[in-house]
């Protein structure tokens, strides 16, 4: 069986809300309708958190949750699958995505995930790319031929597909290393712009289980080991900030910035303990604070329409 590149035909004559509606149905043409929740990753666990920063980020942001007073914020720990139901360990990569509460009232987001790139470049493909991955799961390939068949067609995606190819099961979400991968500006007071992405480092280390050990693990192990260990500590992370340099791509979250460049720990998040999920809860990715500039990314602002799609159908199911 062959995937069929059908780029170029519906998805890019669509304007921005359709295109967000296409994509949306196309994530639900994976695993189905699940009435209620989040069309991509679905099954997660929301927890209360304080971000305190260390003061280092003021020389090139005026972001006011980036200076010195530290600020609430909620966490939300997730597979990445469309289906609420899928066990942990089904599901390859896992998020984590925090809103930091500003002193205004408003919020700023960061949404991280286990792989350090996207397999999309544009709106577009990802459209056509998820269609193809469910066109090729009708075909039954198994996950290796999957992931060939979608590099053959969609060569954007080869390095997240390899780093998903790569990543073992997680003993926690508190031990895993999460990538923020989209690029933004930091605004200082003079104006000056610099490019940057975000890493949330856990103080804990990175551990992830044998096959013969994830296998043993209950459907919920990961939300299960969580809550057992915010009964004893919080769990820490590290919050890094990583700065581009000239012709680094801010436009592009399928390539990865070179290794070498300078990151700068500015601040720890201390999760504390669970809570259930606030209504109407969005982590946009888009929603920043002052201080603060999305990228040339398309993915990045394509993601605020899609996720209010998301979010629009969900709350008429409730």
């Amino acid at each position: 069986m062959h995937i069929s590149d059908s780029r170029g035909v519906s998805a890019q004559a669509a304007g921005p809300d359709a295109l967000a509606a296409h994509a949306v149905d196309a994530i639900e043409g994976l695993s189905g309708i699940h009435p209620g929740y989040r069309r991509a990753h679905a099954k997660g666990i929301c927890c209360r958190a304080v971000f305190r920063p260390n003061g280092l980020a003021a020389a090139f942001t005026t972001a006011p949750h980036l200076q010195l007073q530290e600020s609430e914020a909620i966490v939300r720990f997730s597979g990445s699958s469309t289906d609420p139901a899928l066990a942990d360990v089904l599901s390859p990569a896992k998020g984590m995505a925090v809103q930091f509460s500003l002193p205004d009232g408003e919020v700023s987001s960061l949404v991280g995930v286990t792989i350090p790139v996207f397999f999309a470049r544009t709106p577009e493909s990802f459209v056509d790319i998820v269609q193809s991955v469910h066109q090729a799961r009708k075909g039954k390939l198994g996950p290796i031929d999957l992931v060939k068949e979608i590099t053959a067609h969609f060569s954007e995606s080869k390095e997240a597909m390899l780093a998903v190819r790569r990543l073992k099961p997680p003993a926690s979400y508190a031990e895993s290393h999460y990538y923020c991968i989209h690029a933004y500006f930091f605004k200082d007071h003079e104006g000056n712009s610099r490019p940057v992405k975000f890493e949330w480092k856990p103080d804990a280390g990175v551990r992830s289980l044998s096959a013969g050990d994830a296998a043993a693990q209950p459907d919920n192990y990961l939300e299960e080991e969580l809550e057992l260990r915010l009964k004893d500590e919080p769990a820490v992370f590290q919050l890094i900030a990583v700065f581009g340099e000239k012709d680094d791509p801010t436009d592009d979250p399928t390539r990865a910035w070179p290794e070498d460049r300078r990151r700068i720990g500015i601040g720890r998040l201390f999760i504390t303990g669970i809570t259930g999920e606030q209504e109407g809860l969005v982590m946009d990715p888009s929603a920043i604070s002052e201080g603060m500039a999305l990228s040339d990314d398309p993915i990045l602002h394509f993601r605020h329409a899609a996720y209010a799609d998301s979010h629009r159908r969900r709350s008429r199911e409730r």
